[in-house]
Protein backbone atom coordinates (compact mmCIF):
# COMPACT_ATOMS: atom_id res chain seq x y z
CA UNK A 1 0.00 0.00 0.00
CA UNK A 2 1.16 3.46 -0.81
CA UNK A 3 1.92 6.41 1.79
CA UNK A 4 -0.55 8.67 -0.11
CA UNK A 5 -3.11 5.44 0.51
CA UNK A 6 -2.74 5.49 3.73
CA UNK A 7 -3.20 9.47 3.94
CA UNK A 8 -6.10 9.74 2.33
CA UNK A 9 -8.85 8.04 5.39
CA UNK A 10 -6.80 10.60 7.55
CA UNK A 11 -7.33 13.57 5.74
CA UNK A 12 -11.19 12.34 5.33
CA UNK A 13 -11.69 11.98 8.70
CA UNK A 14 -9.74 15.02 9.75
CA UNK A 15 -12.15 16.92 7.45
CA UNK A 16 -15.04 15.41 8.54
CA UNK A 17 -14.01 16.11 12.64
CA UNK A 18 -13.50 19.67 11.19
CA UNK A 19 -17.11 20.03 9.64
CA UNK A 20 -18.80 18.32 12.77
CA UNK A 21 -16.69 20.95 15.17
CA UNK A 22 -17.88 23.51 13.04
CA UNK A 23 -21.85 23.14 13.20
CA UNK A 24 -23.84 25.17 15.24
CA UNK A 25 -24.94 24.03 18.16
CA UNK A 26 -28.62 25.67 18.22
CA UNK A 27 -30.48 26.34 21.20
CA UNK A 28 -33.89 27.95 20.07
CA UNK A 29 -35.53 30.55 22.08
CA UNK A 30 -39.16 31.52 21.21
CA UNK A 31 -42.05 33.12 21.72
CA UNK A 32 -44.59 30.73 19.87
CA UNK A 33 -47.78 32.14 21.08
CA UNK A 34 -49.42 34.71 18.96
CA UNK A 35 -47.27 35.17 15.80
CA UNK A 36 -47.39 31.91 13.28
CA UNK A 37 -43.27 32.52 11.90
CA UNK A 38 -42.16 30.83 15.36
CA UNK A 39 -43.35 27.37 14.05
CA UNK A 40 -42.01 27.77 10.75
CA UNK A 41 -38.70 28.51 12.57
CA UNK A 42 -38.90 26.11 14.81
CA UNK A 43 -39.65 23.55 11.75
CA UNK A 44 -36.32 24.84 9.91
CA UNK A 45 -34.08 23.83 12.99
CA UNK A 46 -35.34 21.01 12.46
CA UNK A 47 -34.80 20.38 9.11
CA UNK A 48 -31.26 21.87 9.46
CA UNK A 49 -30.52 19.05 12.03
CA UNK A 50 -31.52 16.42 9.88
CA UNK A 51 -29.07 17.64 7.19
CA UNK A 52 -26.27 17.70 10.03
CA UNK A 53 -26.21 21.43 9.32
CA UNK A 54 -26.38 22.07 13.09
CA UNK A 55 -26.89 20.70 16.46
CA UNK A 56 -29.93 21.05 17.97
CA UNK A 57 -29.73 21.26 21.38
CA UNK A 58 -33.20 22.60 23.05
CA UNK A 59 -36.57 24.86 22.69
CA UNK A 60 -37.38 27.61 25.25
CA UNK A 61 -40.23 29.48 25.74
CA UNK A 62 -40.06 33.14 26.69
CA UNK A 63 -44.13 34.00 26.99
CA UNK A 64 -46.77 32.77 29.36
CA UNK A 65 -49.54 30.14 27.29
CA UNK A 66 -50.52 27.17 29.58
CA UNK A 67 -50.57 25.64 25.55
CA UNK A 68 -46.69 26.34 25.15
CA UNK A 69 -44.73 23.53 26.20
CA UNK A 70 -47.19 21.34 25.13
CA UNK A 71 -47.64 22.22 21.16
CA UNK A 72 -43.71 22.70 20.99
CA UNK A 73 -43.74 19.06 22.06
CA UNK A 74 -45.83 18.50 19.75
CA UNK A 75 -43.82 19.75 16.96
CA UNK A 76 -41.18 18.62 18.03
CA UNK A 77 -42.55 14.86 18.05
CA UNK A 78 -43.94 16.15 14.66
CA UNK A 79 -40.28 16.09 13.41
CA UNK A 80 -38.93 13.41 14.94
CA UNK A 81 -37.26 14.85 18.25
CA UNK A 82 -39.64 13.94 20.66
CA UNK A 83 -37.03 13.72 23.65
CA UNK A 84 -35.64 17.33 23.00
CA UNK A 85 -35.17 19.32 25.73
CA UNK A 86 -38.36 21.95 26.57
CA UNK A 87 -38.27 25.07 29.32
CA UNK A 88 -40.94 27.61 29.60
CA UNK A 89 -40.51 30.49 31.75
CA UNK A 90 -41.51 30.50 34.94
CA UNK A 91 -41.36 34.78 35.01
CA UNK A 92 -45.19 35.83 35.97
CA UNK A 93 -44.20 39.10 34.67
CA UNK A 94 -43.18 37.95 30.91
CA UNK A 95 -46.27 38.84 28.70
CA UNK A 96 -49.22 36.76 28.56
CA UNK A 97 -49.91 35.95 24.61
CA UNK A 98 -53.51 33.50 23.75
CA UNK A 99 -52.58 32.47 20.88
CA UNK A 100 -55.18 31.15 17.46
CA UNK A 101 -52.99 27.87 16.86
CA UNK A 102 -51.78 26.46 20.03
CA UNK A 103 -54.54 24.39 20.38
CA UNK A 104 -53.73 22.14 17.94
CA UNK A 105 -51.13 20.43 20.52
CA UNK A 106 -55.01 19.19 22.18
CA UNK A 107 -55.29 17.75 18.51
CA UNK A 108 -55.14 13.70 18.88
CA UNK A 109 -53.40 14.17 15.06
CA UNK A 110 -50.51 15.28 16.55
CA UNK A 111 -49.47 12.91 19.73
CA UNK A 112 -46.73 13.57 21.84
CA UNK A 113 -45.91 13.50 25.97
CA UNK A 114 -45.34 16.83 27.69
CA UNK A 115 -49.30 17.89 28.47
CA UNK A 116 -48.90 20.76 30.92
CA UNK A 117 -45.90 23.73 31.30
CA UNK A 118 -45.45 22.04 34.64
CA UNK A 119 -44.20 19.08 33.32
CA UNK A 120 -41.37 21.02 31.11
CA UNK A 121 -38.23 22.46 32.63
CA UNK A 122 -37.92 26.20 33.67
CA UNK A 123 -36.20 28.26 30.68
CA UNK A 124 -33.57 29.45 32.27
CA UNK A 125 -32.73 26.42 34.56
CA UNK A 126 -32.74 24.54 31.18
CA UNK A 127 -30.32 27.17 29.36
CA UNK A 128 -27.82 26.84 32.07
CA UNK A 129 -27.94 23.02 32.26
CA UNK A 130 -27.65 23.09 28.43
CA UNK A 131 -24.49 25.73 28.49
CA UNK A 132 -22.70 24.41 31.26
CA UNK A 133 -22.58 20.66 29.39
CA UNK A 134 -21.26 22.07 26.09
CA UNK A 135 -17.83 23.56 25.06
CA UNK A 136 -16.63 26.70 25.49
CA UNK A 137 -17.64 29.02 23.09
CA UNK A 138 -19.86 26.86 21.06
CA UNK A 139 -23.68 27.32 21.41
CA UNK A 140 -25.40 29.78 19.17
CA UNK A 141 -28.26 31.08 21.02
CA UNK A 142 -31.40 31.98 18.52
CA UNK A 143 -33.93 34.24 20.19
CA UNK A 144 -36.85 34.76 18.37
CA UNK A 145 -39.27 36.69 20.93
CA UNK A 146 -39.38 38.69 24.12
CA UNK A 147 -36.40 38.74 25.94
CA UNK A 148 -37.60 37.48 29.18
CA UNK A 149 -35.30 34.40 29.20
CA UNK A 150 -32.20 35.65 28.05
CA UNK A 151 -32.77 38.65 30.45
CA UNK A 152 -33.09 36.33 33.62
CA UNK A 153 -30.23 34.11 32.48
CA UNK A 154 -27.99 37.38 32.65
CA UNK A 155 -29.72 38.40 35.92
CA UNK A 156 -29.04 34.47 37.14
CA UNK A 157 -25.92 33.99 39.46
CA UNK A 158 -23.15 33.80 37.38
CA UNK A 159 -25.55 34.18 34.25
CA UNK A 160 -23.44 36.41 32.21
CA UNK A 161 -19.83 35.19 32.59
CA UNK A 162 -21.58 31.70 31.58
CA UNK A 163 -22.82 33.59 28.67
CA UNK A 164 -19.47 34.77 27.96
CA UNK A 165 -17.76 30.86 28.39
CA UNK A 166 -20.33 28.89 26.69
CA UNK A 167 -22.21 31.37 23.77
CA UNK A 168 -20.78 31.73 20.31
CA UNK A 169 -23.32 33.79 18.94
CA UNK A 170 -26.77 35.74 19.77
CA UNK A 171 -28.81 35.51 16.40
CA UNK A 172 -31.86 37.70 17.54
CA UNK A 173 -35.09 38.83 15.74
CA UNK A 174 -35.57 42.17 17.55
CA UNK A 175 -35.65 45.89 16.46
CA UNK A 176 -35.83 47.54 13.50
CA UNK A 177 -32.53 49.38 11.39
CA UNK A 178 -34.22 50.77 8.58
CA UNK A 179 -37.28 52.49 7.30
CA UNK A 180 -39.93 50.27 7.82
CA UNK A 181 -43.51 49.62 8.32
CA UNK A 182 -43.88 53.05 6.35
CA UNK A 183 -41.97 54.71 9.11
CA UNK A 184 -38.32 55.08 9.84
CA UNK A 185 -39.27 54.99 14.03
CA UNK A 186 -40.56 51.66 14.11
CA UNK A 187 -41.42 50.07 17.54
CA UNK A 188 -40.77 46.51 16.93
CA UNK A 189 -43.19 43.99 18.82
CA UNK A 190 -40.49 41.62 20.17
CA UNK A 191 -38.81 44.75 21.80
CA UNK A 192 -42.11 46.53 23.13
CA UNK A 193 -43.27 43.45 24.06
CA UNK A 194 -41.21 43.37 27.13
CA UNK A 195 -38.75 46.29 26.48
CA UNK A 196 -37.09 46.10 30.34
CA UNK A 197 -36.15 42.27 29.05
CA UNK A 198 -34.48 43.79 25.99
CA UNK A 199 -32.58 46.25 27.52
CA UNK A 200 -31.20 44.22 29.52
CA UNK A 201 -29.85 42.06 27.11
CA UNK A 202 -28.54 45.39 25.15
CA UNK A 203 -26.64 46.43 28.26
CA UNK A 204 -25.47 43.29 29.89
CA UNK A 205 -25.06 41.17 27.44
CA UNK A 206 -20.93 40.26 27.08
CA UNK A 207 -18.93 42.53 25.02
CA UNK A 208 -17.12 39.66 23.76
CA UNK A 209 -19.88 37.16 22.24
CA UNK A 210 -21.49 38.77 19.21
CA UNK A 211 -24.99 39.40 18.71
CA UNK A 212 -26.41 39.66 15.03
CA UNK A 213 -29.70 42.02 15.02
CA UNK A 214 -31.92 40.80 12.40
CA UNK A 215 -34.85 43.86 12.19
CA UNK A 216 -38.19 44.35 11.37
CA UNK A 217 -37.06 45.51 7.88
CA UNK A 218 -35.32 42.02 6.53
CA UNK A 219 -38.40 39.64 7.78
CA UNK A 220 -41.29 42.29 6.23
CA UNK A 221 -39.08 41.34 2.89
CA UNK A 222 -39.06 37.78 2.85
CA UNK A 223 -43.60 37.20 2.56
CA UNK A 224 -43.79 33.50 2.86
CA UNK A 225 -45.94 32.67 -0.32
CA UNK A 226 -49.01 31.84 0.21
CA UNK A 227 -49.27 29.14 -2.57
CA UNK A 228 -46.54 27.04 -0.65
CA UNK A 229 -48.86 26.20 2.57
CA UNK A 230 -51.66 25.61 0.04
CA UNK A 231 -49.37 22.95 -2.07
CA UNK A 232 -46.60 21.95 -0.98
CA UNK A 233 -47.58 20.76 2.40
CA UNK A 234 -50.27 17.91 1.11
CA UNK A 235 -47.81 15.48 1.32
CA UNK A 236 -49.16 14.34 5.02
CA UNK A 237 -53.36 13.97 5.43
CA UNK A 238 -51.81 16.38 8.95
CA UNK A 239 -49.76 18.70 9.25
CA UNK A 240 -49.05 20.56 11.94
CA UNK A 241 -46.75 23.85 10.35
CA UNK A 242 -49.85 23.97 7.19
CA UNK A 243 -52.70 23.93 9.87
CA UNK A 244 -51.08 26.50 12.39
CA UNK A 245 -50.43 28.54 9.55
CA UNK A 246 -53.99 28.63 8.10
CA UNK A 247 -55.31 29.23 11.56
CA UNK A 248 -53.17 32.23 12.46
CA UNK A 249 -52.91 33.91 8.71
CA UNK A 250 -55.50 32.27 6.52
CA UNK A 251 -55.35 30.74 3.00
CA UNK A 252 -54.64 34.36 1.30
CA UNK A 253 -51.65 35.53 3.58
CA UNK A 254 -48.02 35.35 2.69
CA UNK A 255 -46.59 36.28 6.56
CA UNK A 256 -43.52 37.61 6.76
CA UNK A 257 -40.41 35.50 7.42
CA UNK A 258 -38.94 37.47 10.68
CA UNK A 259 -38.00 34.36 12.76
CA UNK A 260 -36.65 32.67 10.06
CA UNK A 261 -34.38 35.14 9.07
CA UNK A 262 -32.67 34.94 12.56
CA UNK A 263 -32.02 30.96 12.25
CA UNK A 264 -31.01 30.91 8.96
CA UNK A 265 -28.09 32.97 9.55
CA UNK A 266 -27.41 31.32 12.69
CA UNK A 267 -27.03 28.18 10.34
CA UNK A 268 -25.54 29.59 8.06
CA UNK A 269 -23.64 32.96 8.27
CA UNK A 270 -21.25 32.81 5.29
CA UNK A 271 -23.77 31.33 2.38
CA UNK A 272 -25.06 35.38 1.42
CA UNK A 273 -27.81 35.20 2.11
CA UNK A 274 -27.46 38.27 4.03
CA UNK A 275 -25.36 41.07 4.20
CA UNK A 276 -24.40 42.59 7.60
CA UNK A 277 -23.69 46.40 8.83
CA UNK A 278 -21.07 47.80 10.18
CA UNK A 279 -19.93 47.17 13.92
CA UNK A 280 -21.17 48.99 16.71
CA UNK A 281 -23.66 48.82 19.65
CA UNK A 282 -27.49 48.52 19.97
CA UNK A 283 -28.97 50.74 22.44
CA UNK A 284 -32.81 50.06 23.38
CA UNK A 285 -34.70 53.27 24.39
CA UNK A 286 -37.30 53.65 27.07
CA UNK A 287 -39.97 53.72 24.45
CA UNK A 288 -38.73 50.54 22.70
CA UNK A 289 -36.69 51.91 19.88
CA UNK A 290 -33.68 50.29 18.90
CA UNK A 291 -30.75 52.64 18.44
CA UNK A 292 -27.80 51.48 16.77
CA UNK A 293 -24.21 53.79 17.40
CA UNK A 294 -21.61 52.29 14.50
CA UNK A 295 -18.07 52.39 15.84
CA UNK A 296 -15.74 55.01 14.92
CA UNK A 297 -12.54 54.28 14.00
CA UNK A 298 -11.16 52.12 16.85
CA UNK A 299 -13.24 53.33 19.28
CA UNK A 300 -16.48 51.40 20.87
CA UNK A 301 -18.34 48.65 21.11
CA UNK A 302 -17.54 45.93 18.29
CA UNK A 303 -20.13 43.47 19.56
CA UNK A 304 -23.42 43.92 17.69
CA UNK A 305 -24.18 43.69 13.93
CA UNK A 306 -27.35 43.89 12.05
CA UNK A 307 -28.50 42.13 8.77
CA UNK A 308 -28.59 44.04 5.85
CA UNK A 309 -30.30 42.29 1.96
CA UNK A 310 -29.94 43.41 -1.09
CA UNK A 311 -32.31 41.85 -3.80
CA UNK A 312 -29.95 38.92 -4.65
CA UNK A 313 -29.82 38.16 -1.06
CA UNK A 314 -33.62 38.92 -0.72
CA UNK A 315 -34.19 36.07 -3.12
CA UNK A 316 -32.26 33.69 -1.96
CA UNK A 317 -32.80 33.61 1.13
CA UNK A 318 -36.76 33.33 0.67
CA UNK A 319 -35.93 30.37 -1.09
CA UNK A 320 -33.83 29.19 1.17
CA UNK A 321 -36.50 29.33 4.09
CA UNK A 322 -39.45 27.88 1.60
CA UNK A 323 -37.12 24.70 1.51
CA UNK A 324 -36.28 24.29 5.10
CA UNK A 325 -39.97 24.91 6.03
CA UNK A 326 -41.39 22.35 3.63
CA UNK A 327 -39.36 19.22 3.44
CA UNK A 328 -41.13 15.70 4.83
CA UNK A 329 -40.36 15.30 8.64
CA UNK A 330 -37.38 13.06 8.92
CA UNK A 331 -39.05 10.31 11.03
Amino acid sequence: MKLRDLLLPIAVLQATLAYAAERPKILFDTDITGDVDDVLALAMCHHLADRGACEFLGVTVSKNNPLTASFVDAENTFYGRPNLPVGVTRDANAQHRESKYLKLAESPDYPHDLKRNEEAQDAVAMIREILAAQPDRSVTIVSVGIASNLANLLKSPGGIELVKQKVKLLSIMAGAFAFCNQTNYHLEANVINGIGYMQTVANEWPDAVPIIWSGYEIGEALPFPRVVIQRDLDYLPHHLVKEAYLLHSGPEHDRPCWDESSVLYAVYPDRGFFGLSAPGRVSVLDDGFTRFMPMKGNKGSQRDRFLTMNSVEQARALEAIVQLTILPPNR
